[in-house]
């Protein structure tokens, strides 16, 4: 099949290799709700300097551009970012940032690492049967799998081949989501890479985490009430225990009261309204967060609300986001010990992925894999300080709630046993929730300092990887400067080293060059020994 027709997908199951379907190139979705004034202007600008800088951006014959999001600065600063495609295949690690001034001048450019998308040989010898059937041999422990692969240019490691990358999806033994991201190369069919589609933060729930709270509800024709935020637009359903692979945008069921009141606040409540509470208001905490903060409307800066599904699978022990159904997906705890997964900071970092899914698109491998889940605990974490719930206290410690005493902290990560306080050589080898740690430090570092300090009544003691002494700028300017980082210079293939730039380039725009943000930044990236 030569890649100058459309890319193709095809969705197999273990059982049925041999059957054949139409496969159609995934769009990129655009923002389009949010819109600035000169918008499209920007676009049109964007996309004659990608074609008149050609050899910056690696921009060559059978190349094409979509556009996934656009930022206008309120001094009229342009960022343009895009997708790439190759003769209409997606180019895996091609995506690049057009920064441009008020007027459309070329300011500068932030680029994955695929930027020369030529391959040599477009017709590939493996067929998605082939890749598939590859795909489904590493979907152990996985029941129900299906194999979707899409013919794609592969060029996230720097060099551009064709490849299939083949999306596992099934049930874990729990009912929980499960999947894979296998990719193969194309033509020899030899294995390139493999790593968890799913993007999940590890909870066990212990009580009723934010006490009693004002929701947000919709009144009924018949008088009831539903957990239906008629201001942010989310909605919380009971998916009535169906596994991950049952749970689409349409499915479960609406939660329901005759005197919107809702839940019993306790331990193991066999009142199912009761984790949905939870649910229903860290997700709408999560929503304004990022909209009074950033101006950011919803996950997708488009104004639509998610779907949050509570008593997700049997004894599930887990929580984590979808794009798939762009819902929240959370389950019941292990049905002994651990209650449900809707603390405040757990709700704030699967959302999260979302947003990083909607901007920067950080690859959930290596260190981008790291970088994706350390975005997820930092805004997690921010979330939890807007809120600043009485029953939930604000602190550095992430799912402390549901996870007691903690399941990561921020001052010395590898006080878990697993994750890392400094970068090294071999960080990107580390599971992304362990190799979190690195971005996860600098954030604390940056925020309160090094040493000894207690905050909201809980003792740190963070050490640095070169014995400095680092002064912190608080963790709102921290915050503001990684989300402008992350939705701004970031993409699909940003390693620590490329965070590192992102960050200062980010902190150089909210408060210059010289000032005292740019060099803790800096100072704090040093202490963990990315230089």
């Amino acid at each position: 099949m030569s890649p100058s027709s459309s890319a193709r997908r095809r969705t197999l199951t273990a059982g049925a290799l041999a059957a054949s379907a139409a496969l159609l190139v995934a769009a990129v979705q655009v923002d389009t709700a949010s819109a600035a004034p000169g918008r499209d202007a920007a676009i049109a600008r964007a996309e004659a300097n990608v074609s008149h800088h050609a050899d910056l951006f690696g921009f060559g014959a059978g190349q094409g551009l979509k556009v996934k999001d656009v930022i206008i600065d309120a001094d009229g600063t342009q960022h343009v970012r895009f997708d790439r495609t190759y003769r209409g295949l997606p180019v895996i690690g091609g995506d690049l940032v057009v920064h441009q001034d008020a007027r459309g001048k070329l300011a500068d450019s932030s680029r994955a690492k695929g930027h020369d998308a030529a391959v040599k040989s477009v017709v590939p010898a493996v067929s998605p049967q082939r890749g598939a059937a590859a795909a489904l041999g590493q979907a152990q422990g996985i029941s129900g799998a299906t194999a979707t692969p899409e013919l794609v240019v592969w060029a996230a490691d720097g060099t551009p081949r064709l490849a299939w990358q083949t999306t596992i999806s099934g049930e874990g033994k729990q009912g929980q989501p499960a999947g894979r991201i296998v990719v193969t190369d194309a033509n020899t069919g030899e294995a390139i890479e493999s790593y968890d589609s799913e993007q999940s933060a590890a909870g066990t729930g212990h009580s009723e985490y934010t006490g009693d709270v004002r929701i947000d509800t919709t009144q009924q024709a018949d008088g009831s009430y539903t957990l239906t935020d008629p201001v942010r637009g989310h909605l919380t359903k009971d998916a009535k225990n169906l596994g991950a692979s049952s749970v689409k945008a349409g499915s479960g069921s609406a939660l329901t009261s005759t005197t919107n009141v809702w839940g019993d606040g306790k331990k193991f409540s066999t009142d199912r309204s009761t984790a949905a509470v939870d649910a229903h208001a860290n997700t709408a905490w999560t929503y304004d967060y990022y909209l009074n903060t950033f101006g950011r409307k919803g996950i997708k800066n488009d104004g639509r609300g998610a779907t949050v599904f509570v008593h997700v699978g049997t004894n599930w022990d887990n929580a984590q986001w979808s794009d798939t159904c762009f819902c929240m997906m959370t389950g019941d705890g292990n049905g002994t010990t651990d209650p449900e997964q809707v603390d405040l900071d757990t709700m704030g970092h699967e959302m999260t992925h979302g947003v990083t899914s909607a901007t920067a698109n950080l690859r959930y491998s290596s260190e981008s894999g790291g970088l994706n889940e350390a975005t997820s605990d930092i805004f997690g974490t921010m979330v939890e300080w807007y809120a600043n719930n009485g029953v939930d206290t604000p602190d550095y410690l992430f799912s402390d709630q549901s996870t007691p005493p903690w399941l990561r902290r921020f001052d010395k990560p590898s006080l878990d046993g697993r994750s890392a306080d400094c970068w090294s050589k071999t960080v990107g080898k580390l599971d992304v929730h362990y190799s979190s740690g690195v971005a996860n430090h600098w954030f604390y570092l940056a925020s309160e300092g090094s040493g000894s300090k207690t905050i909201n009544g809980f003792t740190y003691n963070s050490p640095t990887c070169n014995n400095s002494t680092v002064t912190g700028i608080g963790n709102q300017k921290v915050a503001a400067i990684w989300y402008r980082a992350l939705t701004v210079y970031m993409t699909s293939t940003t390693n620590y080293a490329g965070a590192r730039t992102a960050s200062l380039n980010a902190a150089r725009d909210l408060y210059g060059a010289t000032s005292t943000e740019y060099a803790t930044v800096a100072a704090a990236w040093s202490a963990v020994s990315v230089a």
